[in-house]
């Protein structure tokens, strides 16, 4: 499979690419900056592109079997709400216009239901460092469910996201948290590129969100 990857020096979106490599899949990192990016793997390919301007991002993601987007514009981004709802909607615009209808969309676990009716990043304890992002990624997956052209999945990581171990050894959800005995909603970065890829090999959740954890 010959995979994109937005954001590919970023936390997950690095995690992504080295698992897409590990499995044999060609791939081309998409970042504003590739020189971060020290691998020379043979099935590699690095290119610097700024994801608002959709239709040079359309030529690069022309020719792909999916696209990753682990789009971040910066947790100490004073816009950080705006920029990622506006460079998220010029991702899928890219999408379309490359012809490309796989698209997979890494986003936060803020707009999982913690109780009927109510998401965790409503909830009185939820960092406010990390609300603007949160509700960004939530509002833009509320838009997304309208979405009829591309085959879309959207993921929502644990509660709390890691560095760690690869193990391949988790379980699914959908709009709740996956908790385990110890109600801990707990997963590696290592885990969740594996079941990014996964995804993509198996197709379980097109037009839908899921989740996972420990």
């Amino acid at each position: 499979m010959k995979i994109a990857i937005i954001g590919a020096t970023g936390f997950v979106g690095s995690a992504v690419l080295n698992e897409a490599l590990q499995r044999g899949h060609e791939a081309t990192a998409i970042a504003r900056n590739v020189d971060k990016i020290t691998s020379k793997a043979e099935k590699l390919t690095a290119i610097a592109a700024d994801v608002d301007d959709s239709a040079k991002l359309a030529r690069i993601l022309a020719g792909h079997d999916a696209i990753v987007s682990a789009y971040n514009t910066g947790w100490t981004n004073p816009n950080l709400y705006q920029d990622f709802i506006k460079g998220s909607k010029a991702i899928q615009q890219a999408a379309k216009l490359s012809g490309v209808k796989r698209l997979l969309i890494v986003g936060g676990a803020g707009s999982l239901e913690i109780a009927p009716g109510i998401q965790l990043v409503d909830s009185p304890e939820f960092p406010a460092e990390y609300k603007a992002g949160s509700t960004a990624a939530r509002d833009y997956l509320n838009t997304l469910k309208n979405e009829t052209e591309l085959d879309w999945t959207f993921i929502s990581p644990a509660i709390q996201l890691h560095p760690g171990k690869r193990t391949g050894i988790f379980r699914l959800g959908t709009d709740q948290p996956v908790f385990d005995e110890n109600s801990k909603s707990d997963i590696s970065v290592e885990d969740l590129a594996v079941a990014i890829i996964d995804e993509l090999e198996n197709n379980r959740f097109i037009r839908k969100r899921f989740t996972l954890g420990y």
